[in-house]
């Protein structure tokens, strides 16, 4: 079979640097808004968090956390397939967010007898990450 160009995955090298910084940071963008003013008190209520307590090391946590939504913003980078728009980069960003990365912490949710909404809370915000992710690379091929 023969391989087509437009459905070829992006390689390293052709990466955007700074697409793959913007959907990063958009992940931090989103997660202020999603555990802030949009689920904040359901969220704390359901994983038992007080959120009037001080955090234990937030710089630590906000670096490993943007580190890693970097790894992502590069793998999904690298999955999309080249020549891959806005549109469409958003909806396989969906797919991914809620076949992959949903479903996974629906897994481990199940096991640990996590409440419903939570799951709704962290998959959603996933779902809607990777959809932004999938947005902003496409926009920059």
């Amino acid at each position: 079979m023969p391989v087509h160009p437009e459905n070829t995955v992006m390689t390293f090298a052709a990466l955007n640097p700074w697409a793959v910084l913007v959907a990063a940071a958009s992940a931090f963008a989103l997660g202020g808004l999603w555990y802030g003013p949009l689920f904040l008190k359901p969220w704390a209520r359901a994983t038992g968090v007080d959120t009037s307590a001080p955090a234990p090391h937030r710089g630590r946590t906000f670096a490993v956390a943007f580190v890693l939504s970097l790894v992502a913003a590069v793998a999904m980078a690298v999955a999309l397939p080249a020549g891959v728009d806005a549109p469409h980069g958003a909806g396989l960003g969906a797919l991914i967010g809620l076949l992959f990365v949903a479903t996974s912490f629906g897994i481990n949710y199940a096991f640990s007898s996590r409440p419903l909404l939570l799951w709704l809370i962290d998959a959603g915000y996933h779902v809607v990450q990777f959809t932004l992710y999938g947005a902003i690379l496409g926009a920059w091929h």
